[in-house]
């Protein structure tokens, strides 16, 4: 017995030890006490998608999750209950400087879709109204529904996997989820989950971190599809608090601040947001349901500043999403600038039709483009991670295509 309990504070001391040293890893791969701001040509406001409430899967109700993403120093948040049908439209508006938006998350098939209605308008009194909604709306053609948008959250979660072809009218899907990214990394190794649930308390960052693995299938979907039609990728938080069973009982687990601070989504509008709840609810909807905006792993760093546009001759510029007719006599570039240089190894990856085409270790690029496709930007970083891990690379930005035609 006094061996067993030797034993147990060698390993609490050991634990807390390393507790201490990985409390001191700075997981940003920029310097975090620069204040960010936008961009010389565009605004970049930040939200968060897939969000859920106590009156479904989440732990808390709408104004303590507000208070929360108000804390995180969200632009806009996008609340999803699951199956609700009786949509709590009071509480979509402007809170203080967060906006607000009421939409839903419904089981279809064995999946699940995000909707949203600009016009308020009802999805049905029951999941079965909400199913032939859902159906009507996937059967039109792409971008045929303007003031709605539909999203497949997690194709490729387990037990809630997208099967068949992609719809027509389908805007888009989530291309990174968290709760996927954390079952994903629980299937490949529950020993290293089990690590990081350990070493949660001492750097939540570093925790989610080191479970991070690159979307693969999701960003195979995402090209093959983007060739032939318009197709958005967008982030989703999946965000409850309640990870541990009975968590809102006891704990909040990770906190909906926390979750709103690891990922999210950045829209790019030549205008600034002004505070007019009807004026700004339009432009940051048109801006998700176009695609111009890209998903970013905040967690390595905020990355308000980041611009990818079209770029001709001129001086005229396209947002990511935007088709554009290709004109080699205007000399036509893809113009990627990073708030500042990274302080770990970094590329700046443009992909052509899915395939790459150019790898940049330099904070800005301009870069001419060889002819029509689809193009992509991902941002890459190498951080060293603290022992037992090493360096590895992570995917920082992911941008939305620009579509550029013969």
């Amino acid at each position: 017995m006094t061996r067993f309990f030797a034993l147990l504070s060698f390993l609490l001391i050991a634990y807390f030890m390393y507790g201490f040293y990985i409390n001191q890893y700075e997981v940003s791969v920029i310097p975090t006490q620069i204040a960010r701001d936008h961009s010389s040509l565009l605004n970049d406001y930040k939200g968060v998608m897939n969000v859920h409430t106590d009156i479904s899967s989440g732990s808390a109700p709408a104004s303590f999750v507000i208070t929360s993403a108000k804390l995180a120093n969200l632009d806009f948040l996008f609340f999803t209950d699951l199956n609700i049908f009786n949509m709590p439209y009071s509480v979509e508006s402007y809170h203080g400087n967060l906006l607000v938006f009421s939409a839903g998350k419904y089981s279809y098939l064995d999946s699940r879709l995000l909707y949203y209605s600009l016009n308020q308008e009802s999805i049905g009194s029951n999941l079965g109204e909400a199913q032939v909604k859902l159906a009507d709306l996937l059967s039109q053609k792409t971008g045929a529904s303007k003031d709605t948008l539909t999203i497949l959250a997690h194709p490729y979660k387990a037990g809630f996997s997208w099967v068949g072809d992609i719809p027509s009218g389908l805007d888009g899907f989530e291309i990174l989820n968290m709760k996927s990214l954390i079952n994903r990394a629980w299937g490949e190794s529950k020993l290293s989950t089990i690590w990081s649930l350990l070493i949660y308390p001492f750097n939540p960052r570093l925790s989610f971190l080191r479970l991070y693995t690159e979307p693969a299938e999701e960003l195979a979907l995402f090209d093959r599809l983007s060739k032939d039609r318009r197709i958005v990728a967008y982030g989703g938080t999946e965000a409850s608090a309640r990870v541990i069973p009975l968590a809102n009982y006891f704990i909040r687990f990770p906190s909906y601040k926390r979750s709103f601070e690891f990922m999210s989504n950045h829209i790019l509008l030549k205008s600034e947001l002004t505070g007019n709840f009807t004026s700004d609810r339009q432009k940051v909807f048109t801006a998700m349901k176009n695609g111009n905006f890209y998903v970013s792993l905040d967690m390595l760093g905020d990355p308000k500043g980041f611009v990818a546009v079209m770029e001709e001759d001129a001086g005229k510029i396209h947002l990511m999403g935007n088709e554009v007719k290709f004109n080699p006599k205007k000399g036509m570039n893809l113009k990627v600038s990073l708030p500042t240089k990274p302080t770990s190894f970094f590329e700046i990856v443009i992909y052509k039709d899915g395939e790459p085409v150019a790898r940049i270790n330099e904070p800005e690029t301009s870069f001419p483009l060889p002819g029509p496709g689809t193009y992509r930007v991902q941002v890459r970083v190498s951080p060293l991670l603290p022992l037992p891990d090493a360096k590895k690379w992570i995917t920082w930005i992911y941008t939305n295509p620009f579509y550029v035609k013969p």
